[in-house]
């Protein structure tokens, strides 16, 4: 009984080499048929298969799957998917531009860039960006010294040309959000960043909206502002150079918030707006475009700056 089993184990044995081996009896009856050029053929692909695989296991980055082809595509980086990408307001993007026929010089200063009218002696707009670490930086006292822009072509106010007048010299870029440098701060009482308001105005609501600027630029890390004068025919002048009394004021800010641009406006009548709260003087970046006859934000992407500019998006502005 033993033997009989030993010989059934045998039998099946035998039986699996047999099948095993009829492949490779196969592969070596077409190898001789194919004579030496398929035996170097054969090699040849064993040789390539055996490189790739030391490829791949010593340089995996070497090759990528590409699986809309499925086969291994050599030389190529791992694909980049999935990262996102951050948005970052474009440098200068600040700066606005004139959409109607004005007179314009525009002066780059250290802490901001103005459009000299000279024709009203005031300018078109001032700009410039505000980071909170200008905000913390607090080395350089007010300097009070108001005198020509020396970089003007052309007609200039004087700072005499505002005495008696019963209106105050209002600073478009503040030199509140000057004492970051000594130069800046100087430049902030050049003339040029200078018109007449209203007292009240000045040491009021428009006092007000300075200081809450200098507070989103701590909440957001910087802020981008334009501001300035409403210019049109027929203003009343001050002194002896005729400076322009502008009738309304304008301010627009923007931010970056969840990782693209947001933006708010604000336009003011050169009065007194006594308890008047900023929130409620809130409006959008496109009402005072159409006020003013300038572009603001226009580097940015065109779907992205008419989101920015056409809606107030409230979480983003505490007051």
């Amino acid at each position: 009984m033993a033997k009989k089993r030993i010989t059934r184990s045998k039998r099946k044995t035998s039986t699996r080499k047999r099948k095993g081996s009829g492949s490779i009896t196969s592969l070596f009856t077409l190898l001789k048929q194919t004579g030496k050029w398929g035996i170097i053929l054969f090699v040849s692909m064993i040789a390539i298969l055996y490189l790739v695989d030391f490829l791949q296991k010593d340089h995996p980055g070497l090759f990528r799957k590409d699986t809309s082809e499925g086969i291994d595509m050599p030389g190529t980086p791992p694909p980049t998917s999935g990262k996102t990408t951050v948005f970052r307001m474009p440098e200068g993007g600040e700066i606005p531009k004139l959409t109607v026929r004005r007179k314009e010089q525009v002066i780059e200063h250290e802490g901001y860039v103005v459009s000299y009218n000279s024709t009203y002696k005031i300018a078109n707009w001032v700009a410039y960006e505000l980071t909170d670490e200008e905000v913390r930086n607090k080395n350089v006292e007010r300097s009070n010294k108001f005198v020509p822009d020396p970089l003007v072509k052309g007609a200039t106010a004087v700072s005499s040309d505002y005495s008696n007048t019963g209106f105050d010299r209002g600073h478009l870029a503040p030199a509140g959000d000057m004492r970051w440098s000594e130069k800046a701060m100087r430049e902030s009482f050049y003339l040029s960043n200078i018109c007449p308001q209203h007292p009240q105005l000045n040491r009021g609501i428009w006092k007000k909206l300075e200081e809450q600027v200098r507070v989103w630029a701590l909440e957001h890390e910087a802020v981008y502002i334009a501001t300035g004068p409403v210019i049109e025919p027929g203003l009343r002048v001050i002194g002896k150079n005729e400076v322009a009394v502008p009738e309304y004021f304008y301010k627009v800010i923007g931010i970056v918030a969840d990782n693209r641009p947001v933006g708010i406006g604000f336009l003011f009548e050169n009065k007194d707006y006594k308890k008047t709260t900023l929130k409620s003087m809130v409006i959008p970046i496109d009402s005072v475009e159409k006020v003013t006859g300038i572009d603001f934000f226009y580097q940015l992407p065109k779907d992205l700056q008419e989101q920015m500019e056409s809606q107030v998006e409230w979480k983003y502005w505490a007051f």
